[in-house]
């Protein structure tokens, strides 16, 4: 099968396609035929060389998320079959033609749904589900602020918290982004170009969903309510910090770092089941939901083009999400 394929570490110019084994299907498993996957900044850190492929996944294959029809199934499969429009989320290697997973860690397309829309899913909604609410403990009538909400997890978390009946506050340095993101849920943008966050939230937040890391910590804990909790998903700005911790105390606050790909499948099986029945049929039932959930699909590539799709992303120009298709 064609698969992309890291050659090294460096720029994109170390992104070829080339021609690797097909997967072999073990017991419980089915092999996917993937159409369309989902590029990630967690792709682009790999292909530097500071995120390997956790254990038991493609060292040098990349992509977290895939959406495609099921091609084999292991006898003791039941609850899919070939043909079957299905997506999902992996440790690696979904940017192949090829990918094999669990029966159980995989979800069904969405009625009316492309692949490339498909594919644009699991990685920001999975990631925003889990912070908000199973590690957020997100409710009605909260106070939401998410950093970098254009991105693909930011658009996905603007979309759910809205849903959970929660005001939602988001920042970018971008004030088309924000204008933008006003339709996924968004209710106060904070363009950080002109503004400093700190200064513009007003009324303290209960929950803070960042990827920013260590240079807004100390203002991430300045504006959280009492009992407030910040959700770290990342450190694009970088991972060190000089904080006062006293916050932390005084406000009985609650810091929690999160990650999706190192999970096994005994955490990634039940978070699935969870958002496959709680959250996967509002993006089925438009018309009938009042805060619809939709795969935010900015721009599409041709696999071949891959490298080119990095490029794009590092620039920090895009809204929602990148996918390459085959």
């Amino acid at each position: 099968m064609r698969a992309v394929i890291y050659e090294g570490t460096g720029g994109p110019e170390v992104i070829t396609i080339g021609e690797v084994p097909k997967p072999e299907v073990r017991p419980e498993h089915i092999r996917v035929r993937v159409h369309a996957a989902g590029l990630n900044r967690a792709d682009l850190i790999q292909r530097r060389g500071q995120y390997p492929a956790p254990h038991g996944w493609p060292a040098n294959i990349p992509g977290l998320e895939y959406a495609g029809e099921v091609e084999a199934v292991r006898p003791g499969v039941t609850r899919w079959k070939a043909g079957d429009r299905v997506m999902g989320l992996v440790g690696g290697g979904a940017q192949a033609e090829f990918v094999v997973v669990h029966q159980d860690e995989v979800l069904p397309v969405p009625g009316g749904l492309s692949y490339a829309e498909a594919a644009a899913i699991p990685e920001a909604f999975l990631t925003a589900y889990d912070a908000l609410v199973t590690r957020g403990r997100l409710q009605a009538g909260d106070r939401v602020l998410i950093h970098a909400v254009g991105s693909g997890v930011g658009t996905a978390a603007a979309q759910i918290a809205k849903h959970f009946g929660a005001t939602v506050l988001g920042t970018s340095r971008s004030g088309d982004k924000l204008a933008r993101a006003l339709v996924y849920g968004l209710d106060i943008g904070i363009d950080t170009s002109s503004t400093p966050f700190g200064d513009a939230v007003g009324e303290p937040v209960n929950l803070v969903l960042d990827v920013l890391g260590g240079p807004s910590f100390s203002d991430n804990l300045a504006v959280l309510a009492p009992r407030g909790r910040l959700i770290l998903l990342g450190f694009l700005a970088g991972s060190r910090t000089d904080a006062d911790l006293g916050p932390i105390l005084r406000k009985r606050l609650e810091v929690i770092g999160t990650v999706m790909r190192t999970r096994g499948l005994d955490e990634r099986i039940p978070l699935v089941g969870e958002f496959t029945a709680r959250m996967l049929p509002l993006f089925e039932s438009r018309a009938e939901q009042a805060v619809p959930l939709r795969a935010v699909l900015e721009r599409t590539y041709p696999m071949a083009q891959l490298a080119d799709a990095h490029r794009v992303m590092e620039g920090n120009a895009t809204f929602g999400k990148i996918v390459v298709v085959w």
